[in-house]
């Protein structure tokens, strides 16, 4: 049986790559959602290896809902008679369940205006009978089915137990006396991106991260990003992002080569 992984593990294996590679020091580590999670990360791990984070839509540890929902994701697999306890391999994978986790995912990744703005209560097909038809879908349905199918095509159904596992088990005050203590170990500059109606990771949880980092003396700037789109904003209207970027590399300067 595989081990469950942390983020904090995915940060100790790139770790040992940069020091594979020679890389002395980072000048900014970033990344949206699961990647934000690793900068933190990395910025309390190694705190004298980086120069600046920049955590997008991203927490020091998920709340309770994101919890349940992942959870709700990870029964859809195992609850599909083709994942065999993990031993599908050779036959056939537990599709129908790993579209489903998708499909439960795609729902928290969005937003009610955005999913009003794209779908509202649009049938799939106009010419079907929507009141006598169980079958029928509405838009918004057909969507979260292509993206359950899309997403079988590219993605292992274990990859995933695994990965929601990680980002549950996610915690950076993990092995410091406090989560206080865990923040006062970081010594680069920070930038958080929050999401105005990120449904997923709620921006008042990173207004929370900022007064922590703020208290614990940490450089740090929060930007909030005025979207519609819910989590998944920062890959739709990753633009609107470029501004406080550019300020923010501004303010770390240039490398020095190291």
């Amino acid at each position: 049986t595989f081990p469950i992984i942390t983020v904090r593990d995915m940060v100790r294996v790139q770790h040992r790559l940069m020091e594979h590679l020679g890389v002395r020091r980072i000048r900014l580590v970033t990344g949206g959602s699961m990647g934000g999670m690793q900068a933190l990360e990395w910025a309390v791990t190694y705190p004298d290896m980086v120069d600046a984070i920049c955590p997008i839509a991203a927490v020091d540890r998920v709340s309770a809902q994101v919890i349940a929902f992942n959870e709700c994701m990870r029964r859809a697999i195992m609850l599909d008679p083709n994942w065999r306890k993990g031993e599908y391999y050779g036959s056939d994978p537990p599709a129908a369940g790993l579209a489903l986790a998708r499909m439960i995912g795609t729902i928290t990744y969005l937003s009610d205006p955005v999913m009003e703005q794209m779908f509202g209560r649009k049938p799939a097909d106009l010419q079907s009978p929507q009141e006598h038809d169980l079958y029928a879908r509405f838009d918004v349905e057909r969507y979260l089915h292509e993206e359950g199918e899309k997403l079988v095509r590219r993605f292992d159904a274990n990859s995933y137990l695994y990965v929601a596992r990680a980002i549950d088990l996610h915690d950076i005050a993990r092995g410091y006396p406090s989560l206080a203590a865990a923040y006062r170990r970081v010594k680069a500059k920070v930038l958080l991106i929050g999401i105005r109606s990120d449904i997923l990771f709620y921006p008042k949880y990173l207004k929370e991260m900022h007064k922590r980092f703020l208290d614990a003396g940490v450089d740090c700037t929060y930007w909030e990003m005025d979207s519609d789109y819910g989590h998944d904003a920062f890959l739709v209207e990753q633009e609107k992002m470029i501004p406080a970027l550019e300020e923010f590399m501004a303010r770390i300067g240039p490398t020095d080569g190291t």
